[in-house]
């Protein structure tokens, strides 16, 4: 009878962890990001891994309104994104912006909401950025400041202005009593978040700023999906769950990697010499399949996967079993793969001798 007991409650302890792996969504095959018939306002949208997104987007049914500056570029990429609609009644728009402006990250909402009959976009998805690698004491502070604005800010200022309209919904619609499906914000990083090597110590902080922000805002959300079920509140609360994720590509072949490569340094490109590099329309199907999954950090190939693991810390796991044992793994793996990094920089150093004296 004892041993009766005892196999039931471990049976009954199996039965809890796999319905609570299941209830946090760990265990769930159901796609957590459809996008049929919704609205996704994505930054950065005229090339490269932005016109991919959009293009895919359109493919599975999203209306689709990209962000960029240069208007010309916007018109080709809304043309080439609407090519690919799923349906004839799906829309397409493009707004030009500056979205290191505070001021214009609010407009470009505003204007996104009018277009989108009256209602804030269930996604938006920051993606804008750009690199400008050298080495940091050839790199001009302003450079930097740019850097930052360009990969830091505008993401902030969108989540920002974005939070506060899905939150706290100005429109009688939003306080719907019907429960409504999750919003969707989500932050375009790097893989160098996760490990900054020699020449992008102009670029990378910023985009390890964007992985310290995303599971602020991840933690931070918590208390308003809890409130949202709470009987306490008194202020409604808007009849829908927001989520947060994060996205790490590493190269992607574009015209973004083609201007960067004209700063980048001999000994970066000698350190990269091996990575992988994506598609525009790979890397946009390795980030929406991972949105799919209910992802929330998600690195667009393996090398990046590697990178994640091994530096995760306190942010939440997308996998128990792969974060878990990949963090082990990788921990030995970086006692190899460090030293031989640092020796690649070293001996650059030691064959080609000293830089140049910077300018003033």
């Amino acid at each position: 009878m004892a041993l009766g007991v005892v196999g039931a409650s471990v049976c009954l302890l199996v039965f809890l962890a796999i319905l609570s792996l299941d209830i946090m969504g760990f265990l769930s095959w159901k796609n957590q990001f459809p996008v049929d018939g919704k609205t996704v306002l994505l930054t950065g949208g005229s090339q490269g891994m932005g016109r991919g997104l959009g293009k895919l987007l359109a493919q599975k049914g999203a209306n689709v309104i990209i962000v960029a500056r240069d208007v010309k570029k916007l018109q080709a990429a809304v043309e080439y994104i609407s090519a690919a609609a799923k349906s004839q009644t799906q829309r397409f728009h493009y707004i030009a912006a500056d979205v290191t402006s505070e001021a214009e990250n609010i407009r470009l909402l505003e204007e996104a909401t009018t277009w989108n009959n009256g209602q804030t976009p269930e996604i938006v998805w920051a993606n804008a950025g750009a690199a400008k690698p050298g080495l940091f004491l050839e790199t001009p502070l302003e450079t930097m400041r740019r850097q930052m604005d360009i990969n830091y800010w505008a993401a902030v200022y969108l989540a920002h202005t974005t939070l506060k309209n899905w939150l706290y919904p100005s429109d009688a619609s939003a306080h719907s009593t019907t429960i409504q499906a999750p919003r969707h914000f989500i932050i375009t990083s790097s893989s160098v978040a996760w490990c900054n090597i020699a020449g992008y110590g102009t670029y990378g902080p910023a985009k390890a700023a964007l992985r310290s922000i995303s599971d602020s805002l991840r933690s931070e959300l918590n208390l308003y999906n809890g409130a949202r079920r709470s009987t306490a509140t008194t202020t409604k609360p808007a009849p829908y769950d927001v989520k947060i994720h994060a996205v790490y590509p590493g190269s992607i072949l574009s015209p973004g990697l083609e201007l960067e490569n004209q700063s980048k340094h001999p000994v970066t490109h000698e350190l990269e010499a091996s990575d992988p590099h994506q598609t525009e329309d790979e890397v946009a199907a390795a980030a929406i399949k991972g949105l799919e999954r209910g992802d929330y950090m998600i690195a667009t190939n393996w090398l990046g996967q590697l990178m994640r693991v091994s530096g995760m810390q306190g942010s939440p796991r997308d996998s128990l079993l792969w974060d878990t044992v990949g963090q082990c793994i990788t921990s030995i793996a970086w006692l190899f793969i460090g030293p031989d990094m640092e020796g690649k920089v070293w001996n650059w150093g030691k064959k080609n001798g000293m830089p140049a004296a910077p300018k003033s």
